[in-house]
């Protein structure tokens, strides 16, 4: 007795006594006078090329390549404990189990798998040697591949050569089914069918002219798709190059449009600029004309003042001499009024000394009275800071609306003028330039001392002298004209009977 254990591609095939027919597990206790046979239920590749003949008496050659192994998902009885005895539904025999130790193993036993271990019997060996699986592979390969030649060429025959090209799918499922029909017998299934590219038979050129057909066909195709690829291909191009050119100008033209009004924009902007500048420029002119006359006419004031207080210097000269002599007069005068003084101040000492007494009294009450004048001076200081704080805030609040004024007419600039002509200060200006000029009525005074001597000859030396004086009774006049001031009589009478006197002397050399 012993105990058994297959590998896991493995099961053990157990006959004998207790055993009806054949018991399949994957280990048991083998007792005495039973067998226990092991064999692999790994699928095996079965490659074949066969070659068949259509019903329309084609023959060519079937690649095919079939992979079948036992069938291990067919189940349908369970087997009993280790010791030989088995149970099923009815399609399979049972045994009296033999008396045995020992606790009962029970598993699933498939009825395809009994139907493969008798198929391995039939090879008539039932040892384990390596010889005897070769000799058992052998004969399942030979049963395997007659049953695949014999369906196939069974199938082919019933067909044409154009259904087995085009309907390979469904030639594939008809040789799978008749095939596994024919399986199941044995327990075997078919777990992948293969089957490759047809090929001609010795002496037969059908597949090669198929294949010389379609690729022509294929050829010509291609030729053809490639030229209507083309002309597709040129169409769209030049369709697709005509919407380019709209696109591009229609662009253009949008942009020429956007273009010519930007440029208008731009011009009436420019124009508008060129308006405001031109008034800007126009009261600017105004402005400094109006300085310009201002600053002449003030000028001309100042020079007026200038020759006035030169007139007035000058008089003041002349005046000078006869102040001198009046002077010592004067001084002569005080030393006499100084004697006198001096007696009345010390009777006005004696006097003062009275008063300050007087004073000192009347101090006090004036203290007081200051005192309260303060007191009420600094109430009306107080008022006054109040009323300045309040002026204040509002010059600080009519300030910041000047702010705002100034930013909304563009600048300080635009403020000033802005307020000048709010409160008419170009006008005034022009009423005072106008009253600066009304009633001006200069008089002009022309002197003319002779022409210079022609023809190389020298001038009189006295002709200078004469031309002052003659010059000086006018300049006086016209002094006394402009500025009221009138010389002394005998100044002015000498200078003209000397002015006179010079006229009236001969001529040297007995010139006339």
């Amino acid at each position: 007795m012993s105990y058994r254990i297959s590998a896991p591609d493995e099961y053990l095939a157990i006959t004998g006594a207790g055993i009806r027919t054949v018991k399949i597990t994957k280990s048991a206790w083998v007792w005495p006078l039973q067998r226990c046979v092991r064999f692999s239920v790994q699928p095996r590749d079965y490659a074949m090329d066969l070659q068949a003949m259509t019903r329309e008496k084609l023959n060519f050659k079937l690649p095919t390549v079939f992979t079948i192994g036992p069938d291990l998902n067919h189940r349908d009885g369970i087997l009993n404990d280790d010791d030989g005895g088995a149970r099923d539904d009815g399609t399979t025999t049972t045994s009296t189990p033999a008396p045995r130790p020992g606790a009962a193993d029970r598993s699933s036993a498939p009825t395809a798998l009994m139907k493969y271990a008798m198929l391995l019997a039939d090879s008539g060996d039932t040892t384990n040697s390596s010889s005897n699986r070769d000799q058992q592979v052998a004969h399942v390969e030979s049963i395997v591949k007659g049953i695949i030649e014999g369906e196939t060429r069974v199938l082919v025959s019933s067909m044409t050569m154009e259904e087995i090209f085009t309907e390979r799918e469904v030639f594939k499922r008809r040789i799978f089914r008749n095939i596994q029909g024919e399986l199941d017998q044995f327990g075997l299934k078919i777990y992948n069918a293969n089957v490759k590219e047809l090929r001609d038979a010795p002496g037969s050129v059908y597949f090669e002219s198929l294949s010389r057909k379609a690729h022509e066909g294929a050829t010509n195709q291609a030729r053809i798709d490639a030229a209507e690829a083309q002309l597709r291909g040129n169409v769209g191009e030049a369709k697709r190059r005509g919407e380019q050119d709209r696109e591009i100008a229609k662009i253009n033209a949008d942009t020429a449009v956007q273009k010519t009004e930007r440029d208008v924009e731009r011009a009436a902007a420019e124009a508008k600029l060129s308006t405001r500048q031109v008034a800007f420029r126009r009261d600017v002119e105004l402005a400094r004309a109006e300085a310009d006359r201002a600053l002449e006419a003030k000028d001309e004031e100042l020079r007026r003042e200038v020759e006035r207080r030169r007139a007035a210097a000058e008089t003041e000269r002349l005046r000078g001499q006869v102040v001198v002599k009046a002077t010592i007069e004067r001084e002569s005068a005080q030393q006499a009024a100084d004697a006198a003084a001096y007696e009345t101040a010390a009777a006005a000492r004696a006097a003062a000394e009275g008063r300050q007494r007087q004073a000192d009294g009347e101090a006090y009450a004036t203290r007081a009275a200051a005192d309260a004048h303060a007191y009420a001076e600094t109430q009306a200081a107080e008022a006054d800071a109040v009323r300045r704080v309040k002026e204040a805030e509002g010059i600080a609040a009519l300030a910041e609306s000047y702010a705002k004024m100034s930013a909304a007419f563009g600048g300080p600039d635009g403020l000033i003028k802005w307020l000048m002509i709010e409160r008419g200060t170009y006008v005034e200006l022009a009423k005072a330039n106008a009253d600066a000029v009304r009633g001006m009525a200069p008089k002009i005074s022309v002197w003319n001392t002779g022409a210079a001597p022609a023809n190389g000859q020298q001038q009189d030396p006295t002709t200078t002298m004469r031309d002052v004086y003659q010059m000086l009774p006018p300049l006086m006049s016209t002094i006394h004209d402009q500025t009221g001031i009138t010389l002394p009589e005998w100044q002015f009478g000498r200078v003209a009977a000397q002015t006179q006197a010079v006229g009236k002397e001969p001529k040297a050399n007995g010139d006339a």
